[in-house]
């Protein structure tokens, strides 16, 4: 009886009549009466159409709660690719509605920037392939290359282009605002390594350091050490962060990153080694993906295909996850290797 409701209601709410909806979908005034008082149901073939008349998503004509709607959003931009247009502007819609009515409006807010944030990503996937199959007909296409690098997050030699004064801005200004969340601290410091600000970047550690309770004040100081050419200084702290710090397997993670930066690759693989095994279930992929990646970078396909083989037995035993992208893309991966 949910569907009959739901088409009345969002008849009504519109201000559409009985007939009207019926010359949309093809049949009598007498059959959306029906559907309406619950004496029939529409046939399966019309509800897409009816989804699509009415702006929503199929979920919602089926009268999903808002927390299973806000859930299947999340689980699309997890699990698929590339979202299709319209169920992409139906997404948008619907949080819109959502923060309007002031439903989890921060959580609504963060789920909308997930999904732009996806699908930038997927179409720079695809402006990728065509700036390389421009290149493939003409390799002297100088614009056709810069696409490729803006697709594929290469260097921007421009530091008007590169440089993230607007986001370190931003984030001064957060830290004033919220100086206990040591998140913001850390992309603070990040973004200013990155852009050799240095001296600001000790007092933004200063700040992380009155934040955080963890490894990560120690791991920080020695990052900027390391960024200020001192790198002696950085390794003498990170060195004794395993002793400090033995069972956090992000302490770990972050020296194997770091081996990465110094082209220690087989220090680095050793060390997301070591991270996989004081990880706690449900583990995360992140350390077999940086140690295909590795691999791969040497030319050591066969070892990248195990790592990736790993993975997919991870995502199934710790998340239940076999199919949809996060699953399909390893397995692209995999199948490129070999």
């Amino acid at each position: 009886m949910e569907l009959t409701n739901k088409i009345r209601s969002l008849r009504t709410s519109r201000g559409i009549t009985q007939e009207a909806l019926a010359s949309a979908m093809g049949v009598s005034a007498q059959a959306v009466s029906k559907w309406e008082r619950g004496t029939t149901m529409p046939d399966v073939s019309v509800l897409p159409e009816l989804a699509v008349y009415f702006g929503v998503s199929l979920d919602e004509l089926f009268g999903l709660t808002e927390e299973k709607e806000f859930d299947r959003i999340q689980n699309v931009i997890w699990d698929k690719r590339l979202l299709a247009h319209d169920e992409f502007d139906q997404a948008v819609r619907w949080i819109d509605e959502k923060i309007a009515s002031g439903y989890r409006v921060a959580e609504c807010h963060r789920l909308k920037a997930d999904l732009y944030n996806h699908q930038a990503d997927f179409l720079k996937e695809a402006a990728a392939e065509e700036a390389k199959a421009a290149l493939a007909i003409d390799p002297d296409n100088r614009d056709a290359l810069s696409e490729l690098n803006g697709a594929m997050g290469g260097f921007i030699p421009d530091w008007c282009v590169r440089n993230h004064y607007k986001l370190i801005e931003y984030l001064q200004d957060f830290v004033k605002k919220h100086p206990e969340n040591r998140s913001a601290h850390m992309w603070l410091m990040d973004n200013m390594l990155d852009d050799k600000r240095f001296s600001e970047a000790e007092a933004a550690w200063e700040g992380l350091a009155k934040a955080d309770d963890t490894y990560r004040t120690d791991f920080y100081r020695g990052l900027l050490m390391w960024y200020k050419g001192r790198t002696e200084e950085a390794h003498e702290i990170w060195d004794g962060l395993p002793e400090k710090y033995p069972e956090d397997w992000l302490v770990y993670l972050s020296l194997a990153d770091v081996a990465v930066m110094e082209v220690r690759y087989d220090d680095a693989v050793s060390l997301y080694r070591q991270a996989m095994e004081h990880q706690q279930s449900p583990k995360f992929v992140d350390c077999l993906e940086s140690t295909a990646m590795i691999y791969e970078i040497q030319g050591r396909n066969a070892e990248a295909v195990k790592a990736l083989e790993e993975e997919l037995e991870l995502l199934a035993s710790d998340w239940d996850t076999t199919e949809g992208e996060t699953a399909d893309r390893i397995r692209r991966w995999i199948r490129r290797l070999k």
